[in-house]
């Protein structure tokens, strides 16, 4: 393991001496000729991702066969999910045999689609659509939002609550009208085979929790009834923590409302979750103490949420498209929420894989010297911690204009990127006040604010046309105006200001909080269009880090692909 470590970090030194050299000397992509497909596939960095499944029981193993079998399924449904010309391009894309077509095949592969997510989503095949379509293929890439509304307003309430609800895709009728058609029959032909295999693991596993979470949600597979299977995920409990189905609504950029497939295999770490679950007695006390108006405050958070550490054998679907994953909360719907809180998962083996390989080299161009050795993993694992745990409190269920309603409705596709900025920067609130409360270390104080910093580099490389980069955007910016975060013209390095960080934190903590509790999408628009934007002190530096990867591309040994996988 030393031997090892030892050689991780002299590779990533190697990195550090090169792109430095490079940068100092003028070579920055400033103005620089078109990055070649071979260039645009090197920004991910192949990496091998597994764990020690060696404590699983023989029964477990063998289950794990049949989950591995039925999560290489939701690749395919992911896949048309994307793009409805998704299957006809990839079996173009298999006949050619060339170098260049071997590489467009596999650029597809990491995008999942013709459209590069690192780079505005320009199409990087010429058969596809210049313009990524908005809604995904959850709606017809004709229809309008004003179309959608107005026929919604046709609807009954129940019929309402299903369109805009996570699991329907809206279809054209013969006569061209738009109606509905569930997930469970759009996608049919993989979730029924799904369905067997987890059954069929569900009989082999001796774990109970683990057989019934297998069981109802292959029944929910079936039905499109979600919430009893998202109760018994969140009561999982087995070496085996399986995230499997329908989540994150990001792909759908028309409205927000619909849910991609993705799967986590993953085996749990016991030792780290128990060191975490900690942090679950303190959420009453930190959102009793968030920024905002009394009257915003949930008196009463659901059940204590879990909080796992898990090291990844296998992702697929949304969880394993482009830059990696690294944690994630859920379920999203509201009413599993309210009645049962949301799970946090940690990724861990894929955060150390971007910590090493991405993070490390990116601070040692971008900050400041004298803070270049506040750099460290616990302060980077902490806070994306902390972001999954903050998206659970703050405001979820709200009234508007005398109307209960939520704050994904009224935010629609804006909301995405106000919630992960809502999570990042209430995640270092609630850091800090935990540190001030003397139940996180202090010496995380320090490091906490400079890892971020570097951190918001690593995210804004992922595009600010995705949710996640956009948010952090927003962040640095509205840091940078505050003077929280400094700039050196000269050196083109930056550094926190740690007189100004905490107040500027607490101080965007209540601006973006408030704008969630009220629902208002103006004012959603108007933070989003003002802050989200590479700055110039920002794009230099970026120019400086070309050399380094964006993110990792996984490969899963203990997760041999089978013939046919879209992989």
């Amino acid at each position: 393991m030393k031997t090892m470590k030892r050689a991780v970090l002299i590779s990533t030194l190697i990195i550090i001496i090169i792109v430095f050299a490079a940068c100092n000397i003028g070579e920055k992509q400033k103005g620089s000729t078109e990055m070649t497909l071979y260039q645009k596939i090197a920004r991910f960095s192949p990496t091998e991702i597994s764990a020690d499944i060696s404590k699983l029981t023989d029964a477990d193993k063998k289950a794990l066969d049949k989950i591995i079998e039925a999560a290489r399924l939701m690749d395919d449904i992911f896949f048309r999910q994307v793009w409805k010309g998704n299957p006809e391009l990839l079996q173009e894309l298999l006949k050619d045999t060339t170098a260049e077509g071997r590489e467009r095949l596999h650029y597809f592969r990491i995008n999942m689609g013709p459209w590069s997510l690192l780079d505005k989503n320009e199409p990087f095949i010429e058969a596809a659509p210049k313009e990524k379509p908005a809604g995904a293929n959850y709606y017809p890439e004709d229809m309008t939002k004003d179309e959608f509304n107005n026929w919604l307003a046709l609807l009954s309430e129940k019929e309402k609550e299903q369109a805009v609800g996570f699991f329907t895709t809206i279809r054209r009728s013969a006569d061209k009208s738009l109606k509905m058609i569930p997930y469970n029959i759009e996608y049919k032909e993989w979730l029924e085979p799904a369905g067997r295999l987890l059954k069929e693991a569900a009989a082999l596993t001796t774990n109970k929790s683990l057989k019934k979470f297998l069981t109802t949600r292959a029944d929910a597979f079936l039905s499109n009834d979600y919430y009893a299977s998202d109760i018994t995920w969140m009561e999982l409990d087995a070496p085996i923590d399986l995230t499997i189905g329908p989540y994150e609504t990001y792909m759908d950029e028309l409205f927000g409302y619909k849910a991609a497939f993705e799967v986590f295999v993953t085996i749990r770490d016991d030792a780290e979750s128990q060191k975490l679950e900690k942090f679950g007695s303190y959420l009453q006390d930190i959102e009793n103490n968030l920024p905002m108006e009394d009257k915003y405050r949930n008196p009463k958070l659901g059940a204590m949420s879990p909080i796992r550490v898990v090291d990844v054998i296998y992702a697929a679907g949304e969880g394993n498209r482009g830059v990696q994953t690294a944690a994630f909360n859920l379920p999203n719907d509201e009413k599993v929420i309210r009645d049962k809180g949301a799970k946090r998962v940690m990724l861990k083996n894929m955060q150390e894989a971007k910590f090493n390989k991405v993070l490390v080299p990116i601070s040692s161009i971008v900050i400041d010297p004298e803070q270049r050795s506040n750099i460290s993993f616990e302060a980077f694992f902490t806070h994306i911690l902390a972001h999954e745990l903050m998206h659970g409190l703050g405001p979820h269920n709200i009234t508007v204009d005398g109307k209960p309603t939520n704050v994904r409705k009224e935010l629609k596709e804006l909301y995405p990127a106000i919630e992960e900025a809502k999570a990042d920067i209430t995640g270092l609130f609630a850091m800090q006040y935990l540190i001030d409360k003397g139940l996180l270390d202090k010496k995380l104080e320090e490091q906490m604010y400079t890892t971020y910093l570097a951190s918001a580099f690593r995210s804004v490389r992922f595009g600010i046309n995705e949710a996640h980069g956009k948010a952090v955007a927003l962040i640095f910016n509205y840091l940078s105006e505050e003077a929280a975060i400094w700039a050196d013209e000269e050196s083109g390095t930056f550094k926190i200001d740690d007189t100004r960080i905490k107040q500027a934190v607490e101080d965007l903590t209540r601006a973006i909080l408030t704008i969630e509790a009220e629902g208002s999408y103006s004012s959603a628009k108007e933070i989003i269009e003002r802050y989200s934007v590479i700055n110039p002190e920002m794009q230099n530096a970026l120019d400086c880090l070309h050399d380094i990867p964006v993110d990792i591309e996984p490969s899963f040994p203990l997760a041999a692909k089978s013939a046919g996988s879209i992989r």
